[in-house]
């Protein structure tokens, strides 16, 4: 387990274990000789991709940032990506049930971040976390409502459309603050409406970036996802995120990288972006 303290919080790093990517498309059109020296696939080109979850505890409320793939994919996508379904015994392991959360934030509903948002439970598909409340941005929802051929595959309803009827989603517009010293910012780019986490305490900044920045071998403004909708609005995105981030040395978290989670993205030689560990 990554753990750190930020201020009067408590931050640790909890993983619903790694799936299949396709690296390709995980670096978009940045040349294979290029990614292949900080990453490896294997031989049918795929990457063994981490599921990063954020568990924020502040003193008062317990905040998970992301649910990962969680546990009810059909037969076919496990076959693609894997199933490992790991999130709650890993938040079991640092001593928080699923009884315990008070607040799910998801930065946007692809399946392979709010898979854990619900459970199957005899025919019925209800709350994995019982207490909290989630908070999405509404037209990152309404996106997905859509069912458009690009990214049809990546909304899959049942993680969230049965929260929205039970009243424990939230549909947020824009920048907001979820509670005190949890914010959210919208970064367009990988969706139009994807939002980071920002966490802050005792003068302290963190931000789970999510796909944003996916890995710490993404660091580079231009190294952008296929996956990305909007690939010209990441690289804008990114622009902004380092202006602020790298003088304020905000701890980056990320969501895909499942060796490094977190670090402080710097500045080197020639101004080149760089990460060191936390």
């Amino acid at each position: 387990m990554h753990r750190t303290t930020l201020g009067d919080f408590e931050l640790t790093v909890v993983s619903d274990g790694t799936y299949f990517l396709d690296a390709g498309a995980f670096f978009g059109v940045v040349p294979k000789a290029m990614w292949s020296k900080k990453v490896t696939p294997d031989a049918q080109n795929r990457l063994d991709a981490g599921m990063n979850s954020l568990l924020v505890r502040t003193g008062k409320k317990n905040i998970l940032i992301e649910t990962g793939i969680g546990n009810k994919l059909p037969d076919r996508m496990v076959q693609i990506y894997k199933q490992p379904a790991k999130l709650l015994d890993n938040l079991h392991a640092v001593g928080v049930a699923p009884e315990d959360i008070d607040i799910v934030i998801n930065t946007h509903l692809h399946f392979d971040h709010c898979g854990w948002n619900t459970v199957r439970r005899g025919d019925q598909i209800v709350a994995t976390f019982p207490n909290a409340t989630y908070y999405v941005q509404e037209q990152e929802w309404e996106h997905g409502r859509l069912q458009l051929e690009r990214d049809a595959i990546s909304y899959m309803s049942p993680n969230y459309d049965p929260l929205l009827e039970s009243g424990q989603m939230e549909l947020l517009n824009g920048d907001q603050e979820i509670l005190p010293g949890i914010s959210v910012k919208v970064f367009p780019g990988h969706t139009a409406n994807m939002q980071a986490v920002m966490v802050e305490s005792g003068g302290k900044k963190a931000c789970y970036i999510s796909d944003l920045i996916p890995t710490s071998a993404h660091l580079d403004v231009t190294w952008v996802m296929a996956f990305d909708l909007f690939p010209l609005q990441t690289i804008e995105s990114r622009k902004k995120y380092y202006a602020w981030a790298i003088p304020e040395r905000w701890l980056t978290v990320f969501t895909h990288d499942d060796a490094t989670p977190w670090g402080y993205v710097e500045r080197g030689e020639r101004g080149r972006l760089r990460l060191k560990p936390a």
